[in-house]
């Protein structure tokens, strides 16, 4: 499967939109988010991504499909702010996942961006923790550091690392 990133161009930003629900409403299980009254849950911050420099919106593309997205930034809750890139939200549709297309994925943005990162998840996405404990183990040949983070809403686990250790 040929797995890639694309910039996520203004003119699709309603496609990144679209993807963000299916996001949310599968992230509900854990932040016990609700719809509005418009039946949405919004993102709030989806309009910075074309606002504010240091934010990367990328979709993932499975043999030409939308898989998926990955929102990069450097706000970050363990490292200063500017000194590390974080993953804001990663979201590969469950078509494909446990194909790879999230790792091939994940392995490909640290590589775009050389430096210091920060991976936070929720406490109670034990699928996400454990993906991003393997993927980010085997690509840094297990020199990361487990943290625990405050984010505005929760508390979890913060990995962090240097893409320099990648292989």
């Amino acid at each position: 499967m040929n797995v890639l990133l694309k910039k996520v161009a203004i003119e699709d930003k309603q496609v990144l939109r679209n993807l963000l629900e299916l996001y949310q409403y599968d992230f509900s299980e854990f932040d016990k988010g609700d719809v509005n009254s418009h039946g949405l849950y919004g993102y709030r911050y989806l309009d910075h991504y074309w606002t504010e420099p240091g934010r990367h919106p990328f979709f993932i593309t499975a043999d030409d499909s939308l898989a998926g997205f990955v929102l990069v930034s450097d706000f970050c809750y363990m490292c200063e702010s500017g000194e590390a890139r974080s993953i804001s939200e990663f979201f590969v549709m469950k078509k494909y996942r446990r194909m790879g297309v999230g790792e091939t994925a994940a392995r490909a943005v640290f590589e775009m961006f050389p430096g210091k990162w920060e991976v936070v998840q929720h406490p109670e996405n034990i699928p996400s923790m454990e993906f991003w404990e393997k993927v980010i183990s085997e690509i840094t040949r297990g020199q990361y550091r487990k943290l625990e983070a405050e984010t505005e809403d929760w508390t979890g686990q913060a990995l962090i690392f240097s893409n320099k250790s990648i292989r």
